[in-house]
C-alpha cells in the first residue's frame, strides 16, 4: 500500500510540474505579444519575468523527477535533496526577477514613455487570471505531496500574479490619468514583495539542505508514539531530518530485557508502522536496546541516567 501511495504522489507531482512548464510557456508568449502590440515596457517586464518562471518550472520538473528516484548503490539515502536544490535555485531566480523588476521600474521613472494601454490591459488581465488558477493548483499539490520544488514553484507563480496585478493597476492609472509615471512606481513597490518571498523560500530550502530537524509538531507526534506504546520503556538519540519531501527518523528504543529477539523485532516494526501512520513519506531506522542493560551501561560508562523524555539526545 505504501508503494502505491508513493507512486500516486510521484504522479501528481510530475503532472503539476509539467502543467507549470506548459502554462509558463503560454504566458510568456502572450506577454511578449502584449509588449509588441502595445509598446508597454511593463508588459515586457512581465514577459521577461515569465521567462524566469519557465526556467523555474523546468527546474521544478527536473527536481521532482530526480528527487523521487529510489535509493541506489551510489545514493543509499535517496535523491530527495535534489528537490531542495531545485527549490533553492527557484528562490534565487525569484530574487533575480525582483531585482530586474526594480531596475526596469527605476529606468521607466527616469525615462517615461507613452503606451497603448488597452491592448496590454486585455492580455495581462487574462494572463493574471490564468496564472492564479495554475498557482493555486500547484500550491495544493505541493502541500498534498510535501514537495519543496513545487512549493517554491507555486510561490514563484503567485509572485507573478501579484506583479501582474501591479502592472494592471499601473496601466489603469496611466489610462485614466494620462501620466505614465504610475507604471514604474507600482512596479518598484512590488519589487520588495518579490524579494521577501524569494528570501523566505531560500531560507526554508537552505534549512532542509543543512539537515535541520523536522518541525516541532512532527517531532512531537513521533515522541507521542514512543511514549504511548506500552512495550517501549524509554528512548534516546531521536534524530530527524528532511530531504526534499522525504522525512528521515532514527532513534534508540528501550524494551524489556527478557524479550526474545523475535518479540523485540515485532515491537520495533509496530512502532515504525505507528510513526508512518502519523507522518507521510517517512523512512525510519530504530535501534532496539534492552532497558536495564542499557541503563547499567549508561550509569557505568557515562555516569548518567537514561533520559526517556529528551527528544534530541
Amino acid at each position: 500500500m505504501g508503494s502505491a501511495r508513493e507512486t500516486d504522489i510521484t504522479r501528481r507531482k510530475r503532472l503539476a510540474a509539467g502543467v507549470s512548464v506548459l502554462s509558463n510557456v503560454l504566458l510568456t508568449v502572450s506577454k511578449f505579444a502584449a509588449f509588441l502590440l502595445s509598446g508597454s515596457v511593463s508588459a515586457l517586464t512581465e514577459a521577461l519575468h515569465s521567462v524566469g518562471d519557465i526556467v523555474a518550472s523546468v527546474l521544478s520538473y527536473a527536481g521532482v523527477r530526480v528527487g523521487d528516484a529510489p535509493a541506489d548503490q551510489e545514493h543509499p539515502y535517496g535523491h530527495g535533496k535534489v528537490e531542495s536544490f531545485a527549490g533553492l535555485a527557484e528562490a534565487l531566480l525569484l530574487v533575480g526577477a525582483g531585482l530586474y523588476v526594480g531596475y526596469v521600474a527605476i529606468a521607466r521613472m527616469l525615462n517615461p514613455q507613452p503606451i497603448l494601454v488597452d491592448v496590454a490591459l486585455a492580455i495581462i488581465s487574462a494572463a493574471a487570471v490564468w496564472n492564479l488558477f495554475v498557482s493555486r493548483y500547484i500550491q495544493r499539490v505541493a502541500e498534498q505531496t510535501d514537495s519543496e520544488a513545487l512549493r517554491a514553484n507555486a510561490f514563484h507563480l503567485t509572485a507573478d500574479v501579484y506583479t501582474s496585478v501591479g502592472v494592471l493597476a499601473a496601466l489603469l492609472l496611466v489610462r485614466f490619468t494620462g501620466n505614465p509615471i504610475f507604471d514604474p512606481l507600482i512596479a518598484l513597490a512590488l519589487t520588495a514583495w518579490i524579494l521577501v518571498s524569494g528570501g523566505r523560500i531560500a531560507l526554508r530550502t537552505y534549512q532542509t539542505l543543512i539537515d535541520m530537524r523536522l518541525p516541532q509538531h512532527e517531532v512531537d507526534a513521533i515522541i507521542e508514539v514512543l511514549r504511548r506504546h506500552p512495550a517501549v520503556l524509554g528512548y534516546h538519540q531521536l534524530r530527524t531530518r528532511k530531504a526534499g519531501s522525504q522525512r528521515h527518523v532514527d532513534a534508540h528504543i528501550l524494551v524489556e530485557d527478557a524479550l526474545s529477539l523475535v518479540d523485540a523485532h515485532a515491537i520495533t516494526e509496530e512502532v515504525e508502522d505507528l510513526i508512518r501512520a502519523e507522518l507521510p513519506n517517512v523512512v525510519i531506522s530504530l535501534h532496539t536496546e534492552p532497558y536495564r542493560q542499557e541503563a547499567a551501561h549508561r550509569k557505568h560508562e557515562h555516569g548518567d541516567q537514561i533520559d526517556t523524555t529528551c527528544s534530541d539526545r
